[in-house]
């Protein structure tokens, strides 16, 4: 209904209110990592929606001929300047579009930008509603939204390739990918293990899988133009022969053997193929094959290969092209798998911190942080510009004496400092030379984890009788005198001790006990 110099200005305004909400959602403050991922694929939206018009409108430009069309006819000669059936006639086809769709609304455009605009729920309103993150949607659990990696169906496919030396656990096939920054993927792979079909499979995996994990967490980067250059890239080193850990003269010979229908040694007579050589010598004397050379002999017609292979020697290069086909697909998805590994270093060392992380949490902190992690975060309230002041005011703090701070955030009173004399160094040895300010805290240390810990370490119990003592020779020397009493109760106890014969003499124990045994008693 439009003519097309008004569609040519609607799409201009339409392209510059784009970049103008483009500047808004890149000018907000993006205080969580959910926050800045979600102001990106806004972004990432609104530049299709301004690429998809930027093309209509050069299209548009190239239309030379309709552009003529329309300004011929709103455009009136000088005879007929007071011609205005044309416009009667466009203003009848508005009036009857509006009259037959009464409902239509006018500003479709204003509300699909306050959509791309909106930053949730400002209004205040139901609070208890929450609603659905279409972005949260494109990631599993244990990426978190797009902060780590999942790697662990690859790490298992990785670990069931054949030809490799030993299976690796999670933590050290992240750092096999972290590896990846300082040279080629995998090259700690045989030649063998990298052209067999399980390593294709498994690097189209891994390849396919952060391909999309940078799609989705850094959608405003051109993957697409840079997959593109290094996979020239990587065509122009591998025709002049820079990949010489994937050499395919080394590699095809041995794999030719391992694929097709071309495998071990062929026996015409007895029409079986055998996988090994030993095997096939040692079935030449059994009596089957013996029966089957005598029919052979006797029938006229040569045997056929079940197979339909006549030429062994044609179907082996088949063979060898499909390695060397298969070995260039593999290098070409090693090598872009590399480009991508080196984008997401950091992405790969926070996964790792987080493994290590989880694997230190009992079950029960496991539960309590998939627990806070589902809470959804809490909003964030708009202050104006004096309640920020004060809050700047407040954390700038005037503390010149280096008072310890109270329960308010807030320097305590010198005249306090002083009372309990948190001006006062005690130092203990036993804790690592560590210095207490203060007596109450000296005296509350000696039954805490880091003095307990000392204690141990030099082999003596935590007991009553160590309090005060700061110093390790007074520690080992307090433990042997105590050693020692211990000892000379033992022997008072028995000495002190009277027992009675059947006769009425009284002896102490040693000697009660020392006659018995020898029968006197």
């Amino acid at each position: 209904m439009d003519s097309i110099i008004e569609t040519q200005r609607q799409t201009h305004e339409e392209i510059e209110r784009y970049e103008t909400a483009l500047y808004s959602l890149l000018s907000r403050n993006q205080p969580t990592h959910e926050i800045r991922v979600q102001t990106e694929h806004k972004a990432a939206q609104v530049l299709d929606r301004i690429s998809s018009r930027v093309t209509a409108l050069h299209n548009s430009y190239l239309d030379e001929d309709a552009r003529k069309a329309e300004i011929g006819t709103i455009s009136a000669p000088a005879a007929a300047q007071n011609d205005l059936s044309e416009f009667y006639a466009r203003l009848v086809k508005v009036q009857d579009h509006y009259n037959k769709y009464p409902d239509a609304v006018a500003g479709g455009f204003d509300m699909e930008l306050a959509a791309i605009l909106e930053e949730g729920n400002q209004d205040g309103l139901e609070d208890d509603y929450e609603e659905e993150d279409p972005i949260s949607l494109l990631f599993s659990g244990e990426e978190a939204y797009g902060k780590y990696l999942d790697l662990y169906a690859n790490h298992t496919a990785y670990n069931n390739l054949k030809n490799i030396s030993k299976r690796l656990p999670y933590l050290q096939y992240l750092d096999i990918l972290l590896a990846a920054q300082n040279g080629l993927l995998h090259s700690e792979l045989s030649k063998e293990a990298r052209a067999t079909k399980d390593y294709e499979v498994y690097i189209q995996q891994l390849h396919d899988y952060l391909l999309s994990f940078v799609k989705r967490t850094q959608p405003l980067v051109d993957i697409q133009t840079k997959h593109q250059e290094a996979e020239v890239e990587f065509y122009q080193k591998w025709d002049d022969g820079e990949f010489v850990d994937w050499d395919e003269s080394k590699v095809t010979k041995r794999s030719a053997n391992t694929d097709g229908a071309g495998e071990g040694v062929w026996c015409s007579a007895c029409q079986k193929s055998y996988s090994k050589r030993t095997v096939y010598d040692a079935h030449l004397t059994s009596k089957k094959h013996m029966k089957a050379i005598a029919k052979q002999a006797a029938s006229e017609t040569p045997p056929q290969n079940p197979n339909g292979t006549q030429n062994i020697t044609a179907q082996l290069t088949s063979n060898v092209q499909l390695v060397k086909s298969r070995l260039r697909s593999s290098a070409l998805l090693t090598y872009l798998s590399t480009s991508l590994l080196v984008v997401l270093v950091p992405t790969i060392s926070e996964t790792k911190s987080n493994v290590e992380r989880r694997f230190s949490l009992t079950a029960r902190e496991r539960e309590q942080e998939l627990l806070e992690q589902s809470k959804p975060p809490p909003a964030p309230t708009n202050t104006s510009g004096d309640a920020a002041a004060e809050e700047e005011e407040e954390e700038r703090i005037y503390n010149p004496l280096k008072l310890p701070l109270g329960w308010d955030g807030k320097p305590i009173p010198y005249w306090l400092y002083k009372l309990h004399g948190l001006g006062v160094e005690y130092r203990c040895e036993i804790c690592s030379d560590h210095v207490y300010m203060g007596r109450k805290n000296f005296d509350r240390h000696f039954q805490e984890s880091r003095h307990a810990f000392g204690m141990r370490a030099l082999g003596l119990p935590n007991t009553k009788h160590f309090h005060e003592i700061t110093r390790i020779e007074d520690a080992l020397s307090l433990a042997e005198k105590l050693k020692q009493e211990g000892r000379h109760e033992i022997f008072e106890q028995e000495t002190m001790e009277e027992l009675e014969d059947d006769e009425g003499n009284v002896y102490n124990r040693k000697t009660y006990e020392d006659l018995k045994k020898q029968g006197l008693i």
